[in-house]
């Protein structure tokens, strides 16, 4: 149970930052746009890297360098151009309507997103697959209770994330407050674009 309890507390540790999922998980919260679907892409795409992470996946990545550089090039392109057409939308004030309409976008489009931002981000790589594999690898016999306490934290966080940006909804009835949150979309997928491209 303590080995649970730890990767539980290590996973949380390791999603709880604000990134570029969980600022689209809270976007699509806000928007109660296909919330179940995002939801449970980030959260199963978790529980595969943590899975994979115990199960020493975490060495293999260490061995190709060249995989996380790609990684990286391919992943700053997406968050700038994500952190572009968020910036737009701050800038049109014809499209900030468009997202306070529930059905506006396809489920599709939606749930590729929600796997690139997730995919495409070679920190989750690092942090999700190496580090806390590592971490779990340190408990030797226990390390698959450590592993499935870092996954029920991911499982427990992205539907707690969505369903409650549920509550911004009255604040979001405004206008100005979707260019607010577009700009805001846009400065963090820039900087994490940034700090990308800077580590290659």
């Amino acid at each position: 149970m303590l080995t649970l309890l730890s990767g539980l507390a290590f996973g949380l540790s390791l999603i709880v930052a604000i990134g570029a999922q969980n600022t689209f998980v809270i976007k699509q919260g806000v928007r109660g746009e296909h919330v179940g679907a995002v939801v449970a892409v980030c959260a199963l795409s978790d529980v595969v890297l943590i899975t994979a992470g115990v199960a020493g996946a975490g060495a293999l990545v260490q061995a190709a360098p060249a995989v996380l550089t790609w990684l990286r090039v391919a992943g700053a392109l997406f968050l700038l151009a994500y952190g572009g057409f968020a910036l737009r939308r701050a800038w049109r004030p014809g499209a900030l309507h468009a997202d306070t309409s529930g059905g506006a976008v396809a489920v599709g489009p939606v749930v590729a997103t929600a796997a690139a931002l997730t995919w495409l981000n070679p920190h989750v790589y690092l942090d999700t697959v190496v580090l806390l594999g590592s971490v779990a690898a340190a408990h030797g016999s226990g390390r698959w209770w450590f592993g499935a306490g870092a996954a029920l934290g991911s499982l427990a966080w992205f539907p707690a994330l969505g369903l409650g940006a549920r509550l911004l909804r009255p604040v979001f009835a405004r206008p100005a407050a979707w260019r607010v949150l577009d700009l805001l979309v846009a400065v963090v997928m820039v900087a994490l674009a940034v700090q990308l491209l800077r580590a290659v």
